[in-house]
């Protein structure tokens, strides 16, 4: 039987990350990815400038070389050891538990955070599934990236609420979205780097938000500004299937290379 989260029903009420103060955490040695540590995938979006692919199919379903990119992902968690993965839907969410189901195929367990059609964005979508993520820290990927980033690397316990790993900017969003000095993540700094969006977090982060739909950033920055955010810079292969010429480019990528 596929598990799936309660229903807490369309509900709009906003995130408050004021309550972000200095705090101090136990960090598990320098150890990398805990086997134990669950993941969410990202898929709940309805993919707006993908249409008019995603009228008939959620964008986590889209295809390079032959795998859709939700497989892509579950297959590299898998191969990184990690077995209980949360995953939200919402726009056509039925095709993608119907072409999922429990997770059986792929070695792991999927539990499933059913979302309100609209969908809550990605704080809120985060905040929603919670419950299923449970009290330690927890890795959670945005299903609309292609990358070979090693997951295993990633560390167990951040040292704050979140580590972030940044790439170079693409030509899209050249502007960037946060420095990176020393390891610490900030808002400002000499240049700029792009959010992968690939990250570690503390269910610490979500303390003052109550269910609605919410972004993510407004909680990160007040994060970084408390000195809470730590981050990496990953040179690899990374993209991000924001439009159907990204997906098309990608694809005639990762056929040449096969």
């Amino acid at each position: 039987m596929v598990a799936r989260a309660p229903d807490k029903g369309n509900v709009t009420l906003a995130c408050s990350a004021a309550g972000v103060t200095q705090l101090t955490f136990a960090v598990v040695g320098n150890s990398q990815l805990d086997q134990s540590m669950k993941a969410m995938i990202l898929a709940a979006g309805r993919g707006e400038r993908m249409r008019p692919l995603t009228d008939r199919t959620p964008k986590s379903l889209l295809r390079i070389g032959g795998q859709t990119l939700i497989e892509r992902h579950i297959h590299a968690l898998a191969q990184a050891g990690i077995r209980e993965l949360v995953i939200n839907h919402a726009h056509l969410g039925d095709q993608l538990v119907g072409a999922l189901g429990d997770g059986r195929a792929y070695d792991v367990a999927i539990t499933y955070s059913a979302e309100p059609e609209e969908a809550l964005e990605t704080g809120g979508g985060i905040y929603h599934a919670l419950p299923l993520l449970g009290e330690a820290p927890f890795l959670v990927v945005n299903a609309d990236i292609w990358t070979d980033f090693p997951f295993t690397t990633l560390p167990a316990s951040p040292a704050g609420l979140a580590h972030l790993v940044l790439v170079d900017n693409p030509e899209h969003h050249a502007e960037g979205d946060f420095a990176l000095t020393t390891g610490q993540v900030t808002q400002e700094g000499p240049w700029k780097l792009t959010f992968s969006g690939i990250g570690v977090y503390r269910k610490e982060l979500f303390d003052d938000c109550v269910p609605g739909a919410f972004p993510l950033a407004p909680l990160l920055r007040t994060a970084m500004d408390a000195g809470q955010v730590s981050g990496e810079h990953y040179t690899g292969t990374w993209f991000d299937i924001g439009t159907p010429q990204r997906l098309e480019a990608v694809n005639r990528v990762v056929i040449n290379q096969q």
